[in-house]
């Protein structure tokens, strides 16, 4: 018999109001990993959980034992035709990851992304004030979306007036994680759902925006990622349509989903925290620090899945070739044996080498995650330079999923002079 949580962490209702701390808890005192079925898959389908933190980083190093592109990266099984047909960068391993990301790494070296702190700031800081005039509001709406799409349309050369519908498709793509039915013809759809990632039609539709875009880009480049995705070559190849249009989506989804998530979340750690960001303002030297904590504590993506190659062993646990393997990054992030008070909040907590927020290290160690620190750091820093105090109006309202710990709708009263 293999070993199992009394839970079962692939249903949804157990992340409406977050993190479920305590069951991931449970999944770290365990000896060796758990079992978790997936009866509607078969009598023996199922994936083993993994909740410590050095755990998810073997698994994350280990590309040869531990796939990303044998099986899925949800733990749900798909098609071989439905993997060639959503197949991104997340979804490969070396040595096609590694071709992949040497064509857009020239976009993200820190050069390149230390140029867009004065656009976020000045971005944020239209944004926050209109918020303070009108006393609070839905800190997502006017605060977490905005901003990060923002910037990722800036590096990709997404018009302006286009931003809107970016955020609206990734919010539908983000949906199809979830359990509730969408609209298969939405965004004019004419594929399977099946065959796109995360069963969603924002899928499609992203994908012919891509098309679009990049037609005109090829007849009139630009200083843009997308006109860098369309005409530049690797190993003398150039991409193909499809990934092409994968590496869109992928870029636009990652570059906006996460970042959007860490910034919601700051906003409740600042009115659940006070006395934290008091100190934070009173030693500004510690805002990278705060900002790897706000990473860790809102834990942005929960999990990512791999698939074994073969049959091997991890933490004391027999893993047969072909097992699906999901690293929790929302239980490694509170691993107890990683961090001293691991359920507390502090902005002062020693920085790591290894995030699990950004993936645990290894070759899908997050891409953007230089430029989300950036995001993160800038609005921290425009919140304490305006001394705003924020209050949460009513329950947050999370995204029905446990892939993302997003949060859909998050009210809150700010006011200024006050706060810390």
């Amino acid at each position: 018999m293999k070993p199992q949580l009394a839970a079962d962490l692939s249903e949804q209702g157990l992340f409406d109001h977050g993190i479920p701390q305590d069951i991931f808890k449970k999944l770290r005192e365990m000896d060796g990993l758990a079992w978790n079925p997936l009866p509607s898959e078969g009598p023996d389908a199922g994936f083993w959980s993994v909740g410590r933190f050095d755990d998810v980083v073997a698994v994350s190093r280990d590309t040869e034992t531990f796939s990303s592109a044998t099986g899925h990266i949800q733990m749900y099984n798909i098609d071989d035709d439905a993997l060639t047909a959503r197949a991104s960068m997340i979804d490969m391993d070396p040595p096609d990851h590694s071709r992949l990301r040497r064509l857009v790494n020239p976009g993200f070296i820190p050069k390149v992304i230390r140029t867009y702190a004065d656009i976020v700031r000045d971005r944020v800081s239209v944004l926050l004030d209109e918020m303070l005039g009108d006393g609070g509001g839905d800190w997502v709406s006017k605060v977490s979306k905005p901003i990060p799409i923002g910037i990722i349309c800036d590096m990709l050369g997404v018009p302006e007036a286009d931003r809107d519908l970016m955020i609206e498709m990734t919010d539908y793509l983000v949906a199809g994680t979830s359990a509730e039915p969408l609209d298969p013809n939405a965004y004019g759809n004419t594929t399977p759902l099946r065959l796109l990632p995360f069963n969603s039609p924002a899928a499609y539709g992203l994908s012919e925006y891509a098309r679009k875009l990049g037609d005109e880009r090829r007849a009139n480049p630009r200083d843009d990622l997308i006109s860098q995705l369309v005409t530049h070559e690797i190993d003398g190849e150039q991409l193909s349509d499809e990934e092409y249009t994968n590496f869109f989506r992928l870029l636009i989804f990652a570059g906006n989903e996460t970042t959007r998530t860490a910034m919601s979340h700051m906003a409740l750690q600042l009115a659940q925290y006070p006395e934290q960001f008091a100190r934070l303002k009173a030693e500004p030297e510690l805002i990278d620090t705060a900002v790897e904590e706000i990473v860790r504590f809102s834990s942005p993506i929960m999990y990512f899945r791999r698939t074994a190659t073969k049959d091997t062993e991890l933490s004391g646990t027999k893993v047969a070739a072909g097992d699906r393997v999901v690293m929790w990054y929302a239980s490694a992030n509170f691993d107890e044996n990683r961090f001293d008070d691991a359920q507390s909040f502090d902005i002062a907590r020693s920085k790591m080498p290894i995030h699990a927020g950004y993936g645990g290290g290894g070759v899908h160690t997050c891409l953007g995650a230089g430029l989300a620190r950036i995001e993160l750091k800038v609005l921290l820093e425009e919140i304490l330079a305006r001394d705003i105090k924020i209050e949460i109006d009513g329950d947050p309202e999370y995204v029905n999923t446990n892939f993302v710990n997003g949060i859909e709708v998050l009210n809150v009263k700010m006011s200024q002079g006050t706060g810390a």
